[in-house]
């Protein structure tokens, strides 16, 4: 039923209905039935059309409003996938340029490079292509999965930290978090030099959050010298669209955290 059916019928029920009883009342029940009885058996009518017309609208609101998260999860899913293939056509094609040109010099450990580096997208590709958030998995377990791939390839040992309560997000929302994860991630593992990677996770009583992700490399500029370098922007970007705050900074002792703090009354729905 479309909102605008839904609101004449919300308009037109009761009407009709109470309007009806007290019109047979009057016509043709007033001498049966004594004003106080009637006006006793029209709080009752009203009081049971009230509770089953609200009842049934609450139902019928609550599945259009599944329906319609649903439709926007399926859809930032094929967005995300259609920006993982057109981010993976570009790399992938300037990769094989570079490679091409570091063969014909004849730079085979450059070459190597460029090679390791093109196995580590398609794995990463692969990796998001086959996991999305609508196969059934929970969100942390799909991040604990990739994070395994991700150290075994990089050779970086990464850890979580902090317990994920199931629900906190949408699934459109997850698609954007785990976005920046595999951003911050893939920045370790280029410039870096780290061996050691900590994604730590909590959230307070008032439902705001925080994400930081933190290694023991060599750290990073303070702002970052060339932040479109380590698609910083790109990452306050989502983060935007989660209703959160993003800061990428060296830390004292060295190595970079890149921190993430929202909550729900920022969250864009």
């Amino acid at each position: 039923m479309s909102f605008e059916r839904l609101k004449l019928f919300t308009i037109l029920l009761p009407a009709i209905v109470i309007g009806g009883f007290e019109l047979i009342r009057h016509e043709l029940l007033l001498h049966y039935l004594s004003m106080e009885v009637g006006n006793f058996y029209i709080i009752i009518l009203t009081l049971l059309l009230s509770y089953w017309f609200s009842t049934w609208m609450f139902r019928k609101i609550h599945a259009m409003n599944r329906t319609i998260a649903e439709e926007q999860s399926r859809s930032a899913v094929y967005e995300e996938r259609e920006r993982l293939a057109r981010e993976l056509h570009d790399n992938i094609a300037q990769m094989l340029f570079f490679l091409n040109v570091q063969l014909k010099q004849g730079k085979t450990a450059e070459a190597r490079s460029v090679v390791s580096e093109i196995d580590h997208h398609l794995r990463q590709a692969i990796f998001n292509l086959r996991s999305q958030p609508e196969d059934g998995t929970t969100f942390p377990e799909r991040l604990d999965r990739w994070l395994r791939e991700w150290s075994a390839i990089s050779g970086v040992e990464a850890e979580r930290q902090g317990e994920w309560e199931a629900g906190t997000f949408t699934f459109s929302e997850e698609v954007q978090l785990f976005a920046i994860v595999q951003e911050a991630f893939t920045n370790i593992r280029k410039h870096s030099r780290a061996d050691r990677a900590v994604l730590s996770w909590t959230r307070d009583d008032r439902d705001r959050w925080v994400l930081t992700v933190r290694d023991n490399g060599v750290g990073i500029a303070s702002p970052p010298p060339d932040a479109g370098k380590y698609g910083i922007s790109m990452m306050r970007k989502r983060a935007a669209e989660l209703g959160a705050s993003l800061r990428v900074a060296p830390l004292p002792d060295g190595g970079t955290e890149l921190r993430m703090e929202g909550g729900k009354e920022g969250r864009r729905r």
